[in-house]
């Protein structure tokens, strides 16, 4: 039997699936169901395993998961109970259901409803706060009622805002098992009180504060290298930021050493890279990638690891036509890729993808790189998330 780790969403359906909060549905790919399993290689059966590789349950062929042992690690593990354990705890009380903060005016809706479970649905793609910014939010609504408690339920998104609202109801109705069910009245622009003003504030930084991955593509010889490394001095003299350069060529001299040139290798490549660079946009920093990667769909991976991160995704298309990047060829890389000395070789023997939509298209030709560079100061000046343009002409004068 293969182990198969699960995306965050299969495994937010899992955990709801074992622990009976999905009930009437007990398994994956019931039909009509989103709650589905997708196994690699047609594969029917598997062992299920978290991130860091503890077995969780076995799927058979029919979707039903058995399971092995539950999630033992994560921040309010403790507050992840069953539907049996809830009833255990807090039967007779009015179950809430909580996607974001408690505001002033919802507090006091709550206040008049007696003993209260906030159900905070932190699952995968739902809630605008981060699941752990949910859970602190609800914690400190409780401290401001009279007898209130947080249940965490990890209800994902499956991408279709009315099967979602039919199955969050289900699973609420499933925990409150015949209790009251209240349902929020929305207050567009309503206070909050301190102490959520700041978690909520702290999960939801301003875009200058955001932790940023500037990501540069484009061909070999576009450009991108060098761009990049102009708007990271840039960001160092302005300082105040933490700024990390993930260029392809020292990537692959040291995260990505003995991967080959095919479009595998490529892929995975660009993967480590955006998940170094997602990893740094978590705790606040700013990534500076210039790869090719020349491909739109891995592309499309980083940036999701970097917005599932909490981060701001800034693509760069350094878009020097081909032959301005051969005529250019200080590496030699061109005239070997058309001898044949370079198999897969991007532009000559494997495509480039170009962005369909980027934050901001950039072509170097004929143009000095400090006039190029201005071009990507707009865009990341108008977008909000930087503001180094005026260091940028002030240096350009002072050079003059």
């Amino acid at each position: 039997m293969i182990q198969h780790c699960p995306t965050p969403t299969e495994l937010d359906d899992l955990e709801l699936l074992v622990s009976g909060a999905y009930a009437p549905l007990t398994r994956f790919n019931e039909p009509g169901s989103p709650v589905t399993l997708d196994l690699p290689d047609g594969a029917t059966e598997a062992e299920l395993v978290d991130p860091e590789g503890l077995p969780l349950a076995r799927v058979s062929s029919d979707g039903t998961p058995e399971p092995l042992t539950h999630a033992q690690y994560g921040p309010f593990r403790r507050l992840h109970l069953t539907p049996t354990q809830v009833r255990e705890q807090h039967a007779g009380a009015t179950f809430v259901p909580v996607v974001d903060a408690l505001s002033e005016a919802e507090l006091e809706e709550v206040r008049g409803l007696g003993r209260v479970v906030l159900v905070a649905l932190t699952g995968t793609g739902t809630a605008d706060l981060s699941p752990v910014a949910l859970v602190r939010a609800s914690l400190a609504a409780t401290d401001l009622l009279d007898d209130a408690h947080v249940v965490a339920v990890p209800l994902p998104s499956h991408g279709d805002a009315d099967v979602d609202h039919e199955l969050g109801a289900q699973v609420v109705a499933t925990y409150a098992a015949g209790d009251p069910v209240h349902a929020l009245t929305e207050h567009p622009d309503d206070a909050y009180p301190a102490g959520i003003a700041e978690i909520v504030e702290a999960d939801r930084p301003e875009p200058e504060d955001q932790g940023l991955v500037l990501f540069f593509t484009g061909l070999s010889g576009s450009g991108k290298s060098t761009l990049a490394r102009a708007l990271m001095d840039l960001l160092l003299e302005q300082g105040g930021r933490s700024v990390t350069s993930l260029d392809g060529d020292v990537v692959r001299r040291h995260l990505s050493a003995g991967l080959t040139f095919s479009k595998a290798d490529r892929e995975t490549n660009i993967r480590r890279i955006g998940w170094v660079a997602a990893e740094i946009a978590r705790h606040g920093g700013v990534a500076v990638c210039s790869p090719i990667a020349p491909f739109a769909e891995t592309r499309a991976q980083v940036r999701q690891m970097v917005e599932d991160a909490g981060g701001a995704f800034f693509l760069v298309h350094v878009a020097t036509p081909l032959e301005e990047c051969e005529r250019r060829d200080r590496k030699g890389l061109y005239a070997k890729a058309r001898a044949g000395e370079i198999p897969e070789f991007t532009g000559i023997s494997s495509p480039y993808e170009e962005p369909e939509a980027p934050a901001v298209r950039v072509d170097t030709t004929g143009r000095t790189i400090e006039d190029a560079l201005d071009d990507v100061l707009v865009a990341l000046d108008e977008a909000g998330l930087l503001h180094l343009r005026s260091l940028h002409l002030t240096r350009g004068a002072a050079g003059a």
